[in-house]
């Protein structure tokens, strides 16, 4: 199709030519924690990206410059596996993962007669063939529906389309907490996978959810990557929607803030021991009040540096020492989903 045929497509459709993707950070460009090694349960190193697992696997997660050609992406998120799960017990399982607030999904009108269909598109590379599945999980009203797709080739670039109903039951909640989860499953034992697989909406019976998954966590020489994630209301996948950077940016800071490079701080006053404060307000005001982590990298052997409060806006910091001594310092800001 030409880019005019695509644009009199959108127009036609009455799609928007903006703001179409509610994926953030699909296209993993930013990576503010870097890589993660050794994890079971954590964000990765892309921003808004969660593995999560239960069992014997561990990975690392990195971002990749491992992309499919001619496509516009400059990076992947990979899940490297380094210790694999080969015996899978009943209740072992393994999921790359987004969330969204209920706030942003109120246009989905779910739970009304004018219910929202979403189309799910990305570009997918995997160590193992066959079936794997995708689920979206509504946190409020613990009701869920699963596609599968099947991986053709191993290790190697494959772009996927799913189509998901609407849910005319159950509304998400209009808040700044979790209500809709969206995982990629690399990992099902029977608690998740004897049924039937659940494809239309309804209140989540475990043993539906991921019938068919592979095991891509059971050898450590298994990767698997992700990127182009695009979600968008409507029953058609329409190009993937690029943002800048910045704009990305400032969207992932809204659950994640790092400083990336020391503060400091210089005590002063007068002589002898003291404590001071200092505020730090936020690149861009988070979800909710966020969990702080300090850490003095240098300075003087009596200085250091904690919190008194942080909130959506930004952080108190403490500082103690004598006069004229000087603190180096990092900080995160966590209000992740």
């Amino acid at each position: 199709m030409s880019k005019a045929a695509e644009l009199a497509a959108l127009i036609g459709s009455q799609t928007a030519l903006s703001n179409r993707n509610m994926i953030i950070n699909g296209a993993m460009q930013v990576a503010q924690r870097g890589t993660q090694t050794s994890i079971t349960s954590a964000y990765t190193a892309c921003d808004r990206w969660n593995f999560t697992r239960s069992g014997a696997a561990v990975v690392d997660a990195s971002q990749s410059t491992d992309v499919p050609s001619g496509e516009g992406f400059a990076n992947s998120l990979k899940i490297d596996v380094t210790t694999a799960d080969s015996s899978v017990a009943a209740g072992d399982f393994a999921h790359v993962r987004t969330r969204f607030e209920g706030q942003d999904l109120q246009q989905l009108r779910k739970g009304t007669s004018e219910a929202k269909s979403l189309t799910l598109s990305f570009w997918v590379k995997s160590a193992k063939t066959g079936t794997h599945i995708v689920e979206l999980y509504d946190l409020d009203n613990t009701r869920q529906v699963s596609k599968s797709y099947s991986i053709t080739t191993a290790d190697t670039w494959q772009n996927v389309v799913l189509q998901f109903p609407a849910d005319t039951t159950g509304t998400f909640d209009n808040d700044n907490a979790a209500s809709l989860q969206v995982a990629w499953w690399l990992l099902a034992g029977s608690t998740y996978s004897s049924g039937t697989l659940n494809t239309s909406w309804a209140s989540s019976t475990d043993a539906n959810r991921v019938v068919g998954q592979v095991n891509v966590m059971d050898d450590a020489a298994n990767n698997f990557y992700l990127t182009g994630v695009q979600l968008e209301v409507g029953e058609t996948a329409t190009p993937f929607e690029h943002r800048s950077y910045g704009d990305e940016l400032a969207r992932c800071q809204r659950y994640y803030e790092k400083t990336y490079a020391d503060s400091v701080y210089f005590m002063n006053g007068s002589s002898g021991a003291q404590i001071q404060r200092q505020t730090n307000h936020f690149m861009v005001q988070k979800r909710a009040s966020p969990t702080v982590t300090q850490t003095k990298t240098a300075g003087s052997s009596g200085s250091t540096v904690g919190n008194v409060g942080a909130n959506i806006d930004g952080i108190i910091h403490s500082f103690s020492g004598s006069d004229i001594e000087s603190c180096f310092f990092s900080w995160t800001a966590d209000a992740e989903l």
